[in-house]
């Protein structure tokens, strides 16, 4: 499974995102004590503002992002989004209001929503086998599970001999070490964007390619089954342990680290799964394995059953969402690559915009069985739909037709792009007015400048 950090880029790249995770889980701690410390009693509506404002930015925000990421030097756009993100973090001991911490989590999660899909759309052109490209989703997988665990550890021990606010400066510092450990990594060319006709073309083109792809509308049904059971945990597992069956904090987080321990089991084993089972039954498989324990969670079992319930909500919330990478990899060109990777962020986001409220909201006002019982219908229901959308035989290799056309955009001598040249073109990659004769022919599909609709 760690064979991938024997590629050096890839290694450096991994260990920026483990540290800006830890420093990221720094922060999310420190910020409920700011809340806390601001708002008192009010600290869960002020939390729960700001990580709607946070799904906000996530969701517009991503597509223009990728489509600026498309068109920058990838180093220069992520090492400034670190240091930008380090800037705005350092900010937050200041904070004396409310308003100041949703201004400042709206900036942070900006520059995030641009870093996050984009530094996922360097790595697969970092590790070009397919079998270390899926290790290196799991040890990601991983690196989330294990930051959920060991950020409030390291919290708790920081605190010991600081305030919280020293908790956003080791955040500061987390981000310009990533910053550092990027900028001293030499990342694959990117390849050239393709141009559009206008902006909101190109800004729209990936969330247009993605919703254009069977596999990809399947796997954004599957996220909402994730986001459904993911947002029941997140938001009412408090709840659950300390106003249902009256038990304390440590319980609480004990029961939140068997979600993530359910997690990291299924990220360890997937990659050997995936070179055997297929993307879709995994993930359908993994939907199904979430439903099971929710449905018994309408009946608000006790502490030991419910521990096992949500380690096994676990296991299957990974195999739905390890596998998101691959998919998008095998469903983008290159060039195209942060478009589909940004339209995945903002439209998976969008799911969670929907689900959090409905968890909070419903167990709130209606109890946790209620939310229990219309979570797992959802859950439910985005597996049904993932079923009849995404075929089962779901081919890369496709049979197809282009007609004749006469345009002009970037782009290099391939199987489309078979032309004689005058002279003045210039080195490849080149724009110049040229002729595409009528084919049809056979080649790995996705939906791209010169595939705008699928067969």
């Amino acid at each position: 499974m760690f064979s991938p950090l024997k590629n050096s880029v890839y290694a450096r790249l991994f260990s920026a995102q483990v540290i800006a995770l830890l420093g990221t889980g720094l922060t999310t701690v420190a910020l409920a004590l700011l809340a806390f410390e601001l708002a008192g009693g009010d600290a869960g509506k002020v939390l729960g503002t700001a990580l709607a404002i946070k799904m906000i930015a996530y969701v517009f925000f991503s597509p223009i992002a990728g489509t600026i990421a498309q068109r920058l030097p990838r180093r220069s756009f992520l090492v400034s989004l670190d240091v930008i993100r380090a800037l705005f973090v350092a900010c937050l001991p200041f904070v004396t209001q409310v308003w100041q911490i949703y201004v400042l989590i709206f900036l942070m999660q900006l520059c995030s929503a641009g870093f996050t899909p984009a530094f996922q759309a360097t790595i697969p052109d970092v590790l070009k086998s397919e079998g270390e490209y899926t290790k290196a989703l799991a040890l990601s997988r991983l690196a989330y599970d294990l930051e959920s665990l060991a950020s409030p550890a390291l919290a708790a021990m920081a605190l010991l001999f600081v305030s919280f606010n020293g908790l956003f400066a080791f955040n500061a510092i987390a981000f310009a070490i990533s910053a550092i450990l990027i900028i001293s990594t030499t990342l694959p060319r990117q390849s050239p964007a393709p141009e559009a006709d206008r902006i909101f073309s190109s800004v729209s083109f990936g969330i247009r390619a993605y919703l254009a792809t069977p596999r990809l509308r399947g796997l954004l049904a599957m996220s909402m089954a994730a986001a459904a059971a993911g947002s029941m945990l997140i938001i009412n597992t408090v709840v659950y342990v300390q106003s249902v069956l009256q038990l304390g904090q440590q319980e609480t987080a004990i029961m939140l680290a068997a979600f993530g321990f359910g997690s990291m089991c299924s990220a360890v084993s997937l990659p050997r799964l995936l070179k055997i089972v297929d993307d879709r039954t995994v993930m359908i498989f993994g939907g199904v394995v979430m439903a099971g324990p929710m449905f018994v969670g309408i009946f608000t079992p006790g502490y030991t059953t419910a521990l096992i319930l949500w380690a096994i909500i676990g296991l299957g919330y990974s195999a739905v969402s390890l596998p998101a990478g691959r998919l998008l990899t095998r469903s983008s060109d290159p060039a195209d690559r942060p478009a589909y990777f940004s339209a995945h962020f903002a439209l998976s986001h969008a799911c969670w915009l929907i689900t959090y409220p409905l968890a909070g909201w419903v167990g709130g006002s209606m109890g946790l069985p209620v939310a229990f019982a219309l979570l797992l219908g959802i859950v439910v229901g985005s597996i049904l739909l993932a079923w009849f959308i995404w075929p089962a035989t779901d081919q890369t290799i496709m049979e197809h037709s282009h007609e004749a056309v006469d345009h002009a955009h970037m782009h290099v001598h391939d199987e489309h792009h078979q032309h004689e040249h005058e002279g003045w073109e210039g080195p490849e990659p080149h724009s110049h007015p040229h002729r595409h004769e009528p084919v049809r022919h056979s080649h790995a599909y996705v939906i791209d400048f010169h595939h705008p609709r699928w067969p």
